[in-house]
Parts: C-alpha cells; sequence; structure tokens
C-alpha cells in the first residue's frame, strides 16, 4: 500500500513538473516573438507607422462617412482614399482637424444648425484636448471605431496604462464624438435645417438641448474618466502586480459605474453587452500589458543609497525579455581531390 501510495506521488509530483516546463515554454515562445516582432518595428518603422496611421484614418472616416454621409462629395471613396493617403504624411493631431471638418462638411449639408452647434462644441473639445492632453490624439480617433466595434472600454484601460489622469480628456473627447455621431444618425429627419429665421433658432435649441440631455453619453464619460484615472492611480503603486490589479479594477468600476448610473439616469444601455465588451477589452489590454510592461516579480530587489541631502529606497524589478535565438548554418564543402584535374 504504500508503495503504491508513493508511486503515485511519484506521477503526481512528474505531472506538475511537466506541466511547469510546459508553461516555462510557452512563456518563452511567447517572449521570443514579443522580441522579434519589437526588431521588426524597429527596423521598418519609417514604413509600418504610416501604413498604420492609413488605417486608422480610413476606418475613422468610414464610421463618419457611414454615420452621418450627407454631403454626398466627400463621401466619393476617392476622395476618402486620398485624405487617408495624405494622412500618412501629417502629425496625428492633424488627422484629428480632418475629421473634425469632414464631420462639419457633413453636418453642414444637413443643416445650419447642427453645423454651427457641433463645431462649438469641437472647438471646446479642442481647447481642452490641444491645452492639456495634446499627445493623446490616438485616444480621440480610436475611441468612435472601439465603440463601432462594440469595445468601447479597451480604451479607457488602455489609457490608464499608457497615458496619465489628464488623459480622460482625450477619451472623453473620443466619447462626445462618437455619441454626436450616433444622435445625428438617428434623428436626422428631425435635424433638417429650416430657411426661417424663427424655425432656425428652434433648430439650434433643439440640437443644444438633446445634446445636453444624453445621459447615456455623460454616464460614459464618468465612467471611462474614472476607469483612466482609476487605473492609473493603482499601476503606479509600489507593490507586485500591479498592473493586473489595475486591470482587474478598472474593469470592475466601470462597469459598477455603468450599472449604477444606468438605473439612476434609466439609460437604455445594454448590461450584457458590457460585459462582453468588457470582456473582450481585458482580453486585448493584457495583450497590450505583454508587450508594454511584462516583468519578473521573482527577483525583485530593493536598493537602498543615499547622497548628502537624501535616502533612497529603490525597488527594482527587471523586465522579461528573451532574445530571438540566432540560426548558424554551416555549410560543408566536399573536399577536391588533388589528384583530380
Amino acid at each position: 500500500m504504500e508503495h503504491s501510495f508513493a508511486n503515485y506521488m511519484k506521477c503526481m509530483n512528474a505531472n506538475v513538473k511537466s506541466d511547469a516546463e510546459r508553461n516555462n515554454g510557452t512563456m518563452t515562445n511567447l517572449l521570443v516573438i514579443k522580441e522579434q516582432l519589437i526588431r521588426i518595428y524597429a527596423r521598418f518603422e519609417a514604413y509600418i507607422t504610416p501604413v498604420l496611421k492609413f488605417f486608422l484614418m480610413l476606418f475613422s472616416l468610414i464610421i463618419i462617412n457611414r454615420n452621418i454621409g450627407f454631403m454626398n462629395k466627400i463621401k466619393n471613396p476617392a476622395i476618402v482614399l486620398i485624405v487617408a493617403l495624405l494622412s500618412t504624411f501629417l502629425p496625428l493631431n492633424v488627422m484629428i482637424l480632418l475629421a473634425a471638418a469632414f464631420i462639419i462638411l457633413h453636418m453642414y449639408a444637413l443643416s445650419l444648425e447642427c453645423a454651427a452647434v457641433v463645431g462649438l462644441v469641437f472647438l471646446l473639445m479642442f481647447v481642452l484636448y490641444f491645452r492639456f492632453t495634446p499627445k493623446d490624439s490616438v485616444a480621440v480617433l480610436l475611441t468612435p471605431i472601439c465603440f463601432a466595434l462594440k469595445i468601447p472600454y479597451v480604451i479607457p484601460l488602455s489609457m490608464g496604462f499608457v497615458g496619465g489622469p489628464l488623459s480622460c480628456i482625450s477619451v472623453s473627447c473620443g466619447v462626445v464624438v462618437y455619441y454626436i455621431l450616433n444622435y445625428v444618425k438617428n434623428n436626422s429627419e428631425q435635424l433638417v435645417g429650416s430657411e426661417d429665421a424663427e424655425n432656425a433658432l428652434s433648430g439650434f435649441k433643439y440640437v443644444i438641448d438633446s445634446l445636453i440631455k444624453n445621459d447615456t453619453m455623460f454616464l460614459m464619460v464618468i465612467a471611462f474618466s474614472i476607469t483612466v484615472i482609476l487605473v492609473y492611480m493603482i499601476r503606479r503603486l509600489s507593490i507586485n502586480y500591479s498592473w493586473q490589479i489595475a486591470l482587474g479594477a478598472g474593469a470592475i468600476i466601470n462597469l459598477l459605474v455603468i450599472l449604477i448610473g444606468s438605473v439612476s439616469m434609466d439609460t437604455d444601455i445594454s448590461i450584457p453587452g458590457v460585459i462582453f465588451g468588457l470582456f473582450v477589452s481585458v482580453l486585448f489590454v493584457l495583450v497590450l500589458q505583454f508587450f508594454v510592461f511584462n516583468v519578473n516579480y521573482s527577483r525583485t530587489e530593493y536598493v537602498q543609497f543615499e547622497d548628502d541631502e537624501y535616502y533612497y529606497y529603490v525597488k527594482a524589478i527587471p523586465k522579461l525579455s528573451m532574445e530571438a535565438p540566432q540560426v548558424r548554418v554551416k555549410r560543408i564543402n566536399p573536399q577536391k581531390n588533388p589528384h583530380r584535374n
């Protein structure tokens, strides 16, 4: 009996060891792939970045034209492709201005009132954006795209990691842009302009009231802003697995704020859709975390040193990295027979 139990325990230990070795092998392969991708991007950055900017602008214009394509001239696929190609040579902030110009032109084709109100809203947003977070231009463009893909929660979670607390401004601008597009798409018949001055003033009031009373938009702005700030604060803490904790806390607080706000404001938000979108967003952010912040907590070191004025206590955590194996090909040439002519 003792002999059989010992054999059983030996088999269990062998299985555990094989699982650990398998996991280590998988992690090693992932680290090698990561290093290879980083090396490829560093080598071809001059070509990859313009291609990414082209597709970013292309998808942005497609979403704009699909939601509020009221001006047929700029809705032309040739115009869209030309602007997207032009964007490959432009800074991201100029791309935002081009996208805003497309939106205002479509609004003008619908009604002057809409163009004026949306232009004023964009002006206020850009004053805040260019004043505080001009480096977060990607968030402004990606937020409407992620809303269209039903995974908008990836933006506040990601910006909490790679941005700062003020990144909530750029994320909020992206949220406002999406809900403006969505609102105009669903209420285009009521927003048609009128040449009568009294009806035009009524149109201005109707558009402004509709935007101000959009509870869903304000709820998302609040939820995303809280998420960005919370994720940033937690991932800055000097604790092990701070990024994983920040990701989990950010996803939970985002869900709770939307749940509480949806009930209190009586908004039309699909809670199952929110949960599914958060789940997919967390998976995307985990991939981002693997490339941006991947460390080995088992080798954490604490260093203490001093100068004439201060004592310094430093926590050092080494990054996980793996050099790609160098493949060497050894060529063996058959020796020639010296007696052969």
